[in-house]
Protein backbone atom coordinates (compact mmCIF):
# COMPACT_ATOMS: atom_id res chain seq x y z
CA UNK A 1 0.00 0.00 0.00
CA UNK A 2 1.43 3.37 -1.00
CA UNK A 3 2.03 6.42 1.17
CA UNK A 4 -0.80 8.96 1.49
CA UNK A 5 0.12 12.51 0.54
CA UNK A 6 -0.22 14.03 4.08
CA UNK A 7 2.47 11.73 5.44
CA UNK A 8 4.75 11.68 2.38
CA UNK A 9 7.45 13.56 4.30
CA UNK A 10 7.61 10.84 6.92
CA UNK A 11 7.66 8.17 4.20
CA UNK A 12 10.63 9.96 2.63
CA UNK A 13 12.47 10.03 5.95
CA UNK A 14 11.69 6.36 6.46
CA UNK A 15 12.87 5.54 2.93
CA UNK A 16 16.21 7.30 3.40
CA UNK A 17 16.70 5.68 6.81
CA UNK A 18 16.15 2.24 5.25
CA UNK A 19 18.50 3.16 2.38
CA UNK A 20 21.20 4.27 4.86
CA UNK A 21 20.87 0.97 6.74
CA UNK A 22 21.15 -0.99 3.49
CA UNK A 23 24.29 0.94 2.47
CA UNK A 24 25.79 0.44 5.95
CA UNK A 25 25.12 -3.31 5.83
CA UNK A 26 26.51 -3.46 2.30
CA UNK A 27 29.65 -1.62 3.42
CA UNK A 28 30.07 -3.96 6.39
CA UNK A 29 29.55 -6.99 4.14
CA UNK A 30 32.24 -5.73 1.76
CA UNK A 31 34.76 -5.02 4.53
CA UNK A 32 37.61 -7.50 4.44
CA UNK A 33 40.06 -9.13 6.81
CA UNK A 34 43.69 -8.68 5.77
CA UNK A 35 46.77 -10.40 7.16
CA UNK A 36 50.38 -9.21 7.34
CA UNK A 37 53.53 -10.66 8.89
CA UNK A 38 56.18 -8.31 10.31
CA UNK A 39 59.59 -9.79 11.13
CA UNK A 40 61.65 -7.46 13.32
CA UNK A 41 65.38 -8.04 13.18
CA UNK A 42 68.71 -6.33 12.64
CA UNK A 43 69.95 -5.67 9.10
CA UNK A 44 73.06 -3.92 7.76
CA UNK A 45 72.75 -0.61 5.91
CA UNK A 46 75.45 1.48 4.25
CA UNK A 47 74.74 5.21 4.15
CA UNK A 48 76.85 8.36 4.47
CA UNK A 49 80.04 6.36 3.81
CA UNK A 50 79.53 4.03 6.79
CA UNK A 51 77.80 0.75 7.56
CA UNK A 52 75.74 -0.06 10.63
CA UNK A 53 73.17 -2.56 11.83
CA UNK A 54 69.63 -1.33 12.55
CA UNK A 55 66.36 -2.90 13.63
CA UNK A 56 63.88 -2.92 10.72
CA UNK A 57 60.74 -4.75 9.58
CA UNK A 58 61.06 -7.36 6.83
CA UNK A 59 64.58 -6.20 6.01
CA UNK A 60 63.60 -2.77 4.66
CA UNK A 61 63.95 0.90 5.62
CA UNK A 62 61.29 2.23 5.57
CA UNK A 63 59.17 -0.81 6.30
CA UNK A 64 56.42 -2.34 4.15
CA UNK A 65 53.30 -0.41 3.15
CA UNK A 66 50.03 -1.74 4.57
CA UNK A 67 47.15 -1.17 2.14
CA UNK A 68 43.51 -1.64 3.13
CA UNK A 69 40.10 -0.09 2.55
CA UNK A 70 37.97 1.96 4.89
CA UNK A 71 36.23 -0.36 7.36
CA UNK A 72 38.58 -3.33 6.90
CA UNK A 73 40.16 -5.26 9.76
CA UNK A 74 43.91 -5.83 9.53
CA UNK A 75 45.80 -8.49 11.50
CA UNK A 76 49.56 -7.97 11.82
CA UNK A 77 51.63 -10.74 13.39
CA UNK A 78 54.82 -9.16 14.72
CA UNK A 79 57.73 -11.58 15.21
CA UNK A 80 60.53 -10.04 17.28
CA UNK A 81 63.82 -11.57 16.17
CA UNK A 82 65.81 -8.63 17.52
CA UNK A 83 67.68 -8.13 20.78
CA UNK A 84 65.28 -5.91 22.75
CA UNK A 85 61.55 -5.42 23.32
CA UNK A 86 59.46 -3.51 20.78
CA UNK A 87 55.83 -2.42 20.34
CA UNK A 88 54.03 -1.18 17.21
CA UNK A 89 51.52 1.69 17.07
CA UNK A 90 48.95 2.27 14.30
CA UNK A 91 49.26 6.02 14.17
CA UNK A 92 45.98 7.87 13.58
CA UNK A 93 43.78 4.75 13.66
CA UNK A 94 41.07 5.13 16.32
CA UNK A 95 40.81 1.43 17.22
CA UNK A 96 37.19 1.74 18.46
CA UNK A 97 36.91 0.22 21.97
CA UNK A 98 40.11 -1.67 21.15
CA UNK A 99 42.97 -0.09 23.16
CA UNK A 100 44.66 -3.48 23.69
CA UNK A 101 46.17 -3.21 20.23
CA UNK A 102 47.05 0.51 20.12
CA UNK A 103 50.71 -0.16 20.91
CA UNK A 104 52.45 2.47 23.10
CA UNK A 105 54.71 0.69 25.59
CA UNK A 106 53.66 0.81 29.26
CA UNK A 107 50.45 2.62 28.27
CA UNK A 108 48.44 -0.15 26.58
CA UNK A 109 50.92 -3.04 26.56
CA UNK A 110 54.43 -4.09 27.48
CA UNK A 111 57.09 -4.74 24.82
CA UNK A 112 57.12 -7.83 22.62
CA UNK A 113 60.22 -9.56 23.92
CA UNK A 114 62.94 -11.06 21.69
CA UNK A 115 62.04 -14.53 20.48
CA UNK A 116 58.28 -13.97 20.86
CA UNK A 117 55.46 -12.72 18.67
CA UNK A 118 52.21 -10.83 19.11
CA UNK A 119 49.33 -10.36 16.65
CA UNK A 120 47.73 -6.92 16.51
CA UNK A 121 44.09 -6.49 15.52
CA UNK A 122 43.73 -3.14 13.74
CA UNK A 123 40.12 -2.00 13.37
CA UNK A 124 39.60 0.59 10.64
CA UNK A 125 36.53 2.79 11.02
CA UNK A 126 36.28 6.38 9.77
CA UNK A 127 39.87 6.72 8.56
CA UNK A 128 40.44 7.34 4.84
CA UNK A 129 43.72 8.46 3.32
CA UNK A 130 47.32 8.12 4.44
CA UNK A 131 48.41 7.20 7.96
CA UNK A 132 51.39 5.20 9.19
CA UNK A 133 52.60 2.58 11.62
CA UNK A 134 55.73 2.81 13.75
CA UNK A 135 57.51 1.40 16.77
CA UNK A 136 56.27 2.98 19.99
CA UNK A 137 59.02 1.81 22.32
CA UNK A 138 62.07 3.95 23.17
CA UNK A 139 63.45 5.51 19.94
CA UNK A 140 63.09 2.47 17.70
CA UNK A 141 60.71 4.49 15.50
CA UNK A 142 63.88 5.83 13.83
CA UNK A 143 64.05 2.73 11.63
CA UNK A 144 60.83 0.82 12.40
CA UNK A 145 58.07 2.61 10.50
CA UNK A 146 56.06 2.51 7.29
CA UNK A 147 52.97 3.88 5.54
CA UNK A 148 49.42 2.69 6.19
CA UNK A 149 47.29 3.49 3.11
CA UNK A 150 43.51 3.38 3.61
CA UNK A 151 41.62 3.50 0.31
CA UNK A 152 37.96 4.49 0.02
CA UNK A 153 35.45 1.74 0.76
CA UNK A 154 34.29 -0.43 -2.13
CA UNK A 155 31.95 1.36 -4.56
CA UNK A 156 33.09 4.79 -3.33
CA UNK A 157 35.88 7.02 -4.54
CA UNK A 158 38.01 10.04 -3.72
CA UNK A 159 36.29 13.44 -3.36
CA UNK A 160 38.67 14.74 -6.06
CA UNK A 161 39.50 13.63 -9.62
CA UNK A 162 41.00 10.13 -9.74
CA UNK A 163 44.80 10.42 -10.02
CA UNK A 164 46.70 8.51 -12.70
CA UNK A 165 49.25 7.13 -10.24
CA UNK A 166 50.01 7.03 -6.51
CA UNK A 167 53.33 7.05 -4.66
CA UNK A 168 54.32 6.93 -0.98
CA UNK A 169 57.09 9.23 0.27
CA UNK A 170 58.32 8.51 3.81
CA UNK A 171 60.54 11.07 5.56
CA UNK A 172 62.90 9.86 8.29
CA UNK A 173 66.06 10.60 10.26
CA UNK A 174 69.30 8.66 9.83
CA UNK A 175 72.00 8.27 12.48
CA UNK A 176 75.43 6.80 11.80
CA UNK A 177 75.55 5.54 15.37
CA UNK A 178 73.32 2.95 17.03
CA UNK A 179 70.10 4.74 18.05
CA UNK A 180 69.34 2.67 21.20
CA UNK A 181 72.88 3.39 22.44
CA UNK A 182 72.44 7.12 21.80
CA UNK A 183 69.16 7.04 23.71
CA UNK A 184 70.65 5.14 26.63
CA UNK A 185 73.47 7.66 26.95
CA UNK A 186 71.19 10.70 26.67
CA UNK A 187 68.79 9.41 29.31
CA UNK A 188 71.54 8.16 31.60
CA UNK A 189 73.39 11.46 31.78
CA UNK A 190 70.41 13.80 31.36
CA UNK A 191 71.94 16.10 28.76
CA UNK A 192 71.11 17.07 25.19
CA UNK A 193 70.42 14.34 22.66
CA UNK A 194 72.63 13.62 19.65
CA UNK A 195 71.42 15.15 16.37
CA UNK A 196 70.74 13.03 13.31
CA UNK A 197 73.41 12.83 10.60
CA UNK A 198 70.90 13.20 7.78
CA UNK A 199 67.27 13.01 6.83
CA UNK A 200 65.97 10.51 4.28
CA UNK A 201 63.25 10.22 1.64
CA UNK A 202 62.20 6.60 1.17
CA UNK A 203 65.35 5.53 2.97
CA UNK A 204 67.83 7.59 0.94
CA UNK A 205 69.64 10.77 2.07
CA UNK A 206 69.95 12.24 -1.43
CA UNK A 207 72.43 14.24 -3.47
CA UNK A 208 73.71 16.67 -0.82
CA UNK A 209 75.43 14.12 1.45
CA UNK A 210 78.65 12.19 1.01
CA UNK A 211 78.43 8.76 -0.65
CA UNK A 212 74.71 9.24 -1.33
CA UNK A 213 74.01 10.57 -4.84
CA UNK A 214 74.10 7.12 -6.45
CA UNK A 215 71.12 5.98 -4.38
CA UNK A 216 68.95 9.12 -4.39
CA UNK A 217 65.27 8.18 -4.65
CA UNK A 218 63.83 8.95 -8.10
CA UNK A 219 60.13 9.13 -8.93
CA UNK A 220 59.63 8.49 -12.67
CA UNK A 221 56.67 10.48 -14.03
CA UNK A 222 54.86 10.77 -17.33
CA UNK A 223 54.18 14.20 -18.78
CA UNK A 224 50.55 15.20 -18.31
CA UNK A 225 49.83 12.63 -15.60
CA UNK A 226 48.55 13.49 -12.13
CA UNK A 227 50.15 11.83 -9.10
CA UNK A 228 48.71 11.36 -5.64
CA UNK A 229 51.73 11.62 -3.34
CA UNK A 230 51.20 10.17 0.12
CA UNK A 231 53.60 11.91 2.53
CA UNK A 232 54.58 10.48 5.92
CA UNK A 233 56.80 12.44 8.33
CA UNK A 234 58.55 9.94 10.61
CA UNK A 235 61.51 12.27 11.30
CA UNK A 236 62.55 11.98 14.95
CA UNK A 237 62.69 15.54 16.26
CA UNK A 238 62.27 18.10 13.47
CA UNK A 239 59.42 19.74 11.55
CA UNK A 240 60.01 19.78 7.80
CA UNK A 241 59.20 21.92 4.76
CA UNK A 242 58.54 20.04 1.50
CA UNK A 243 58.59 21.34 -2.08
CA UNK A 244 59.03 20.19 -5.68
CA UNK A 245 60.87 22.54 -8.02
CA UNK A 246 58.58 24.39 -10.46
CA UNK A 247 55.51 22.31 -9.51
CA UNK A 248 52.43 23.33 -7.54
CA UNK A 249 51.07 21.03 -4.88
CA UNK A 250 47.35 20.60 -4.21
CA UNK A 251 46.73 19.47 -0.65
CA UNK A 252 43.68 17.19 -0.43
CA UNK A 253 44.14 15.23 2.80
CA UNK A 254 45.82 15.39 6.21
CA UNK A 255 46.04 12.66 8.87
CA UNK A 256 43.62 10.31 7.13
CA UNK A 257 40.97 13.00 6.61
CA UNK A 258 40.06 15.02 3.54
CA UNK A 259 40.53 18.79 3.54
CA UNK A 260 39.30 21.59 1.31
CA UNK A 261 41.83 21.47 -1.54
CA UNK A 262 44.22 24.36 -1.83
CA UNK A 263 47.19 25.01 -4.07
CA UNK A 264 50.58 25.83 -2.60
CA UNK A 265 54.24 25.62 -3.61
CA UNK A 266 55.40 24.21 -0.25
CA UNK A 267 54.13 22.27 2.78
CA UNK A 268 55.05 22.30 6.46
CA UNK A 269 54.68 18.83 7.96
CA UNK A 270 55.51 17.91 11.55
CA UNK A 271 56.68 14.51 12.85
CA UNK A 272 53.56 12.36 13.14
CA UNK A 273 51.65 14.17 10.40
CA UNK A 274 50.68 12.60 7.07
CA UNK A 275 49.50 14.46 3.99
CA UNK A 276 47.98 13.64 0.59
CA UNK A 277 48.87 15.92 -2.30
CA UNK A 278 48.14 15.99 -6.03
CA UNK A 279 50.90 16.95 -8.44
CA UNK A 280 50.46 17.16 -12.21
CA UNK A 281 53.56 16.70 -14.34
CA UNK A 282 53.18 19.68 -16.70
CA UNK A 283 56.71 21.08 -16.83
CA UNK A 284 59.25 20.62 -19.63
CA UNK A 285 60.85 17.16 -19.63
CA UNK A 286 63.68 17.12 -17.11
CA UNK A 287 64.73 16.39 -13.54
CA UNK A 288 63.28 18.40 -10.63
CA UNK A 289 64.36 18.19 -7.00
CA UNK A 290 61.89 17.18 -4.31
CA UNK A 291 63.26 18.52 -1.03
CA UNK A 292 62.62 18.20 2.67
CA UNK A 293 64.25 20.98 4.65
CA UNK A 294 64.06 21.51 8.44
CA UNK A 295 61.89 24.13 10.07
CA UNK A 296 62.90 25.33 13.54
CA UNK A 297 61.51 28.21 15.61
CA UNK A 298 63.26 27.68 18.96
CA UNK A 299 66.16 29.47 20.57
CA UNK A 300 68.38 26.47 21.30
CA UNK A 301 69.19 26.05 17.59
CA UNK A 302 69.92 22.34 18.18
CA UNK A 303 68.70 20.61 15.04
CA UNK A 304 70.15 18.84 12.01
CA UNK A 305 70.64 21.68 9.49
CA UNK A 306 70.91 19.50 6.40
CA UNK A 307 68.59 19.21 3.40
CA UNK A 308 67.48 15.95 1.82
CA UNK A 309 66.60 15.47 -1.84
CA UNK A 310 64.78 13.10 -4.15
CA UNK A 311 64.18 13.59 -7.87
CA UNK A 312 60.89 14.10 -9.74
CA UNK A 313 62.13 12.66 -13.03
CA UNK A 314 60.21 12.86 -16.31
CA UNK A 315 60.11 9.89 -18.65
CA UNK A 316 60.79 10.57 -22.32
CA UNK A 317 63.45 11.16 -24.92
CA UNK A 318 65.60 14.07 -23.78
CA UNK A 319 69.14 14.82 -22.66
CA UNK A 320 69.31 14.57 -18.85
CA UNK A 321 70.46 17.79 -17.20
CA UNK A 322 73.77 17.95 -15.37
CA UNK A 323 71.84 18.81 -12.21
CA UNK A 324 68.13 18.79 -11.33
CA UNK A 325 66.28 22.08 -10.99
CA UNK A 326 66.27 23.35 -7.39
CA UNK A 327 63.05 24.63 -5.70
CA UNK A 328 64.09 28.19 -4.89
CA UNK A 329 60.70 28.85 -3.25
CA UNK A 330 61.15 26.43 -0.34
CA UNK A 331 61.12 28.41 2.95
CA UNK A 332 64.27 28.82 5.03
CA UNK A 333 65.01 26.96 8.27
CA UNK A 334 63.64 29.73 10.49
CA UNK A 335 60.68 30.97 8.42
CA UNK A 336 58.02 31.12 11.13
CA UNK A 337 55.54 33.02 8.96
CA UNK A 338 55.68 30.38 6.21
CA UNK A 339 54.94 27.59 8.70
CA UNK A 340 52.05 29.41 10.36
CA UNK A 341 50.55 30.62 7.07
CA UNK A 342 50.45 27.03 5.82
CA UNK A 343 48.68 25.74 8.94
CA UNK A 344 46.09 28.52 8.75
CA UNK A 345 44.87 27.23 5.38
CA UNK A 346 43.83 23.79 6.67
CA UNK A 347 40.05 23.28 6.70
CA UNK A 348 37.86 20.20 6.75
CA UNK A 349 36.02 19.25 3.59
CA UNK A 350 32.74 19.56 5.58
CA UNK A 351 30.65 18.00 2.83
CA UNK A 352 27.59 15.76 2.98
CA UNK A 353 29.76 12.68 2.53
CA UNK A 354 32.54 13.95 4.80
CA UNK A 355 30.90 16.15 7.46
CA UNK A 356 32.64 18.14 10.16
CA UNK A 357 30.71 17.37 13.35
CA UNK A 358 32.41 19.92 15.57
CA UNK A 359 31.34 19.77 19.25
CA UNK A 360 29.47 22.99 20.03
CA UNK A 361 28.74 22.55 23.74
CA UNK A 362 31.69 21.70 25.99
CA UNK A 363 31.37 19.73 29.23
CA UNK A 364 35.09 19.44 30.10
CA UNK A 365 37.68 22.15 29.53
CA UNK A 366 41.39 21.56 30.22
CA UNK A 367 44.30 24.02 30.04
CA UNK A 368 47.70 22.36 29.44
CA UNK A 369 51.10 24.03 29.33
CA UNK A 370 54.00 22.47 27.40
CA UNK A 371 57.45 23.14 28.85
CA UNK A 372 61.04 22.07 28.76
CA UNK A 373 62.06 21.57 32.38
CA UNK A 374 64.55 19.83 34.69
CA UNK A 375 64.63 17.10 37.32
CA UNK A 376 67.08 17.16 40.24
CA UNK A 377 70.03 14.77 40.08
CA UNK A 378 71.92 13.49 43.16
CA UNK A 379 74.97 15.63 43.83
CA UNK A 380 74.22 17.74 40.73
CA UNK A 381 75.67 14.85 38.71
CA UNK A 382 73.77 15.13 35.42
CA UNK A 383 74.74 16.87 32.17
CA UNK A 384 71.85 19.34 32.11
CA UNK A 385 71.92 22.92 33.41
CA UNK A 386 73.26 23.22 36.99
CA UNK A 387 73.90 19.48 37.09
CA UNK A 388 70.20 18.68 36.66
CA UNK A 389 68.53 16.30 34.24
CA UNK A 390 66.80 17.77 31.19
CA UNK A 391 63.10 16.94 31.18
CA UNK A 392 59.85 18.10 29.64
CA UNK A 393 56.38 18.42 31.11
CA UNK A 394 52.66 18.94 30.68
CA UNK A 395 51.27 21.16 33.44
CA UNK A 396 54.62 20.74 35.18
CA UNK A 397 54.25 16.92 35.32
CA UNK A 398 56.98 14.84 33.68
CA UNK A 399 55.32 11.54 32.83
CA UNK A 400 57.06 8.35 33.94
CA UNK A 401 56.21 4.88 32.68
CA UNK A 402 54.97 2.40 35.29
CA UNK A 403 56.23 -1.16 35.69
CA UNK A 404 53.07 -2.55 34.07
CA UNK A 405 50.98 -0.84 31.45
CA UNK A 406 48.29 1.62 32.51
CA UNK A 407 45.57 -0.18 30.54
CA UNK A 408 46.14 -3.46 32.36
CA UNK A 409 46.26 -1.73 35.75
CA UNK A 410 43.01 0.11 34.99
CA UNK A 411 41.14 -2.85 33.51
CA UNK A 412 42.21 -5.27 36.26
CA UNK A 413 41.81 -2.63 38.98
CA UNK A 414 45.44 -3.06 40.09
CA UNK A 415 46.37 -0.14 42.33
CA UNK A 416 49.70 1.64 42.69
CA UNK A 417 50.74 2.06 39.06
CA UNK A 418 49.15 5.38 38.11
CA UNK A 419 47.36 8.32 39.70
CA UNK A 420 44.08 9.59 38.24
CA UNK A 421 44.78 13.22 39.10
CA UNK A 422 46.37 14.89 36.08
CA UNK A 423 45.56 18.57 36.69
CA UNK A 424 43.13 20.61 34.56
CA UNK A 425 45.48 23.60 34.73
CA UNK A 426 49.13 24.27 35.60
CA UNK A 427 50.06 24.63 39.28
CA UNK A 428 51.40 28.13 38.75
CA UNK A 429 50.04 30.85 36.48
CA UNK A 430 52.62 33.24 35.03
CA UNK A 431 53.50 35.00 31.80
CA UNK A 432 54.11 31.80 29.83
CA UNK A 433 55.88 33.48 26.91
CA UNK A 434 58.17 35.85 28.84
CA UNK A 435 61.95 35.85 28.51
CA UNK A 436 64.27 34.41 31.19
CA UNK A 437 61.80 32.10 32.93
CA UNK A 438 64.51 30.48 35.03
CA UNK A 439 63.31 30.22 38.65
CA UNK A 440 63.12 26.81 40.33
CA UNK A 441 59.35 26.90 40.89
CA UNK A 442 58.96 27.09 37.10
CA UNK A 443 61.91 25.12 35.73
CA UNK A 444 61.74 22.07 38.04
CA UNK A 445 58.96 19.63 37.20
CA UNK A 446 57.41 16.81 39.23
CA UNK A 447 57.71 13.26 37.99
CA UNK A 448 54.72 10.94 38.08
CA UNK A 449 52.36 8.63 36.21
CA UNK A 450 49.34 10.89 36.30
CA UNK A 451 46.39 10.44 33.94
CA UNK A 452 43.13 12.27 33.22
CA UNK A 453 39.79 10.46 33.67
CA UNK A 454 36.92 11.23 31.28
CA UNK A 455 33.35 9.99 31.29
CA UNK A 456 32.03 8.35 28.16
CA UNK A 457 30.67 10.86 25.61
CA UNK A 458 31.99 13.97 27.34
CA UNK A 459 32.67 16.84 24.96
CA UNK A 460 36.20 17.99 25.62
CA UNK A 461 38.10 21.18 24.84
CA UNK A 462 41.83 21.34 25.50
CA UNK A 463 43.77 24.59 25.34
CA UNK A 464 47.46 23.91 24.78
CA UNK A 465 49.78 26.76 25.78
CA UNK A 466 53.39 26.81 24.64
CA UNK A 467 55.85 28.24 27.16
CA UNK A 468 59.30 29.78 27.04
CA UNK A 469 60.53 28.19 30.28
CA UNK A 470 64.36 28.09 30.28
CA UNK A 471 64.24 30.17 27.07
CA UNK A 472 63.42 26.92 25.25
CA UNK A 473 60.09 27.61 23.59
CA UNK A 474 59.56 25.91 20.23
CA UNK A 475 56.85 24.34 18.10
CA UNK A 476 55.54 21.08 19.61
CA UNK A 477 53.68 18.51 17.47
CA UNK A 478 51.18 16.86 19.84
CA UNK A 479 49.58 13.50 19.02
CA UNK A 480 46.49 12.04 20.70
CA UNK A 481 45.86 8.31 20.36
CA UNK A 482 42.37 6.87 19.94
CA UNK A 483 40.70 9.98 18.55
CA UNK A 484 40.40 12.39 15.71
CA UNK A 485 39.81 15.93 16.91
CA UNK A 486 39.08 19.36 15.49
CA UNK A 487 41.68 22.12 15.74
CA UNK A 488 39.30 25.03 16.29
CA UNK A 489 41.85 27.76 17.00
CA UNK A 490 45.51 28.75 17.27
CA UNK A 491 47.43 31.93 17.93
CA UNK A 492 50.54 33.61 19.24
CA UNK A 493 51.16 34.76 22.81
CA UNK A 494 49.30 33.84 25.97
CA UNK A 495 45.79 32.48 25.47
CA UNK A 496 43.08 35.01 26.36
CA UNK A 497 39.95 33.19 27.50
CA UNK A 498 37.72 36.17 26.68
CA UNK A 499 38.88 37.27 23.23
CA UNK A 500 40.55 34.21 21.68
CA UNK A 501 37.43 31.97 21.69
CA UNK A 502 35.79 34.60 19.47
CA UNK A 503 38.26 33.59 16.74
CA UNK A 504 37.41 29.85 16.79
CA UNK A 505 36.44 28.12 13.57
CA UNK A 506 33.47 25.95 14.56
CA UNK A 507 32.26 25.39 10.98
CA UNK A 508 35.03 23.60 9.07
CA UNK A 509 38.18 23.31 11.24
CA UNK A 510 40.69 20.61 10.24
CA UNK A 511 40.14 17.16 11.77
CA UNK A 512 43.54 15.77 12.74
CA UNK A 513 45.38 13.38 15.03
CA UNK A 514 48.61 15.39 15.31
CA UNK A 515 48.82 19.19 15.51
CA UNK A 516 51.47 21.86 16.11
CA UNK A 517 51.41 24.06 19.20
CA UNK A 518 53.37 27.10 17.98
CA UNK A 519 56.35 28.56 19.81
CA UNK A 520 55.10 30.95 22.50
CA UNK A 521 51.57 30.40 21.29
CA UNK A 522 48.46 28.28 21.77
CA UNK A 523 46.27 25.73 20.01
CA UNK A 524 42.75 24.58 20.94
CA UNK A 525 41.22 21.21 20.06
CA UNK A 526 37.76 19.70 20.57
CA UNK A 527 36.59 16.09 20.52
CA UNK A 528 33.92 13.77 21.90
CA UNK A 529 35.22 11.15 24.36
CA UNK A 530 33.33 8.33 22.64
CA UNK A 531 36.14 5.75 22.58
CA UNK A 532 36.42 3.93 25.93
CA UNK A 533 39.89 2.82 26.97
CA UNK A 534 43.34 4.21 27.76
CA UNK A 535 44.76 6.62 25.19
CA UNK A 536 48.22 8.19 25.18
CA UNK A 537 48.89 11.86 24.38
CA UNK A 538 52.43 13.13 23.80
CA UNK A 539 54.75 15.42 21.91
CA UNK A 540 55.84 13.60 18.74
CA UNK A 541 59.44 14.74 19.09
CA UNK A 542 60.90 11.53 20.48
CA UNK A 543 63.31 13.30 22.82
CA UNK A 544 60.47 15.33 24.38
CA UNK A 545 58.33 12.22 24.72
CA UNK A 546 61.10 10.34 26.53
CA UNK A 547 61.75 13.40 28.72
CA UNK A 548 58.14 13.32 29.93
CA UNK A 549 55.94 15.56 27.71
CA UNK A 550 53.14 12.99 27.90
CA UNK A 551 50.00 11.93 29.70
CA UNK A 552 47.12 9.54 29.09
CA UNK A 553 43.35 9.80 29.05
CA UNK A 554 41.22 7.04 30.52
CA UNK A 555 37.73 7.14 29.01
CA UNK A 556 35.31 5.22 31.21
CA UNK A 557 32.85 2.73 29.76
CA UNK A 558 29.39 3.79 28.71
CA UNK A 559 26.22 2.04 29.83
CA UNK A 560 26.14 -0.71 27.20
CA UNK A 561 28.41 -3.40 25.83
CA UNK A 562 28.70 -1.42 22.58
CA UNK A 563 30.04 1.58 24.51
CA UNK A 564 32.53 -0.40 26.63
CA UNK A 565 36.10 -1.58 26.12
CA UNK A 566 36.31 -4.86 24.26
CA UNK A 567 37.56 -7.82 26.30
CA UNK A 568 41.35 -8.29 26.30
CA UNK A 569 42.93 -10.90 24.03
CA UNK A 570 43.94 -14.23 25.51
CA UNK A 571 47.61 -13.27 25.29
CA UNK A 572 49.43 -9.99 25.86
CA UNK A 573 53.21 -9.51 26.14
CA UNK A 574 54.27 -9.88 29.77
CA UNK A 575 55.18 -6.91 31.94
CA UNK A 576 56.99 -8.28 34.97
CA UNK A 577 56.44 -10.06 38.23
CA UNK A 578 53.63 -7.66 39.22
CA UNK A 579 51.71 -8.34 36.02
CA UNK A 580 48.84 -10.71 35.51
CA UNK A 581 51.10 -12.05 32.76
CA UNK A 582 54.43 -13.59 33.79
CA UNK A 583 57.83 -12.09 32.94
CA UNK A 584 60.58 -9.90 34.38
CA UNK A 585 61.09 -6.99 31.98
CA UNK A 586 61.08 -3.43 33.28
CA UNK A 587 60.48 -0.01 31.76
CA UNK A 588 63.45 1.87 30.41
CA UNK A 589 61.86 5.13 31.58
CA UNK A 590 60.46 3.81 34.84
CA UNK A 591 59.49 6.21 37.60
CA UNK A 592 62.50 6.90 39.77
CA UNK A 593 62.25 6.06 43.46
Amino acid sequence: MGCFKPISFFCSVFFFAILACILLLQSEAEAKELYYDFVLKEANFTKLCSTKSAMVVNGSFPGPVITARKGDTVYVNVHNEGTYGVTIHWHGIKQPRNPWFDGPEYITQCPIQPGTNFTYTVLLSSEEGTLFWHAHSDWTRATVHGAFVILPAENTTYPFPEPDHEEVLVFASWYKEDVPTLMDEALKYGGLTTLSDSYAINGQPGDFYECSNETTFRLAVDHGSTYLLRLVNSVQNTDMFFAIADHNLTLVGVDGNYVKPFVTNYLMITPGETMDILVTATQPLGHYYMLISPYFDGQADDFDKSVTSAIFQYNGNYTPPTSPIYPDHIPGFYDVDAARNFDRQLKSLASLEHPANVPQHITTRIFITLSISMLRCPNDSCDGPDGNRLASALNNISFANPAIDVLQAYYRNISGYYEANFPDKPPTLFNFTAEDLMTDNITLSDQGTRVKMLNYNETVEIIFQGTNVMNSGENHPVHLHGFKFFVVGAGVGNFDNETDPLTYNLIDPPELNTFPVPKDGWTVIRFVADNPGVWFMHCHFDRHMSWGMDTAFIVRNGDTEETSVRPPPEYMPSCGENSIYSGDEQSMFKLEE
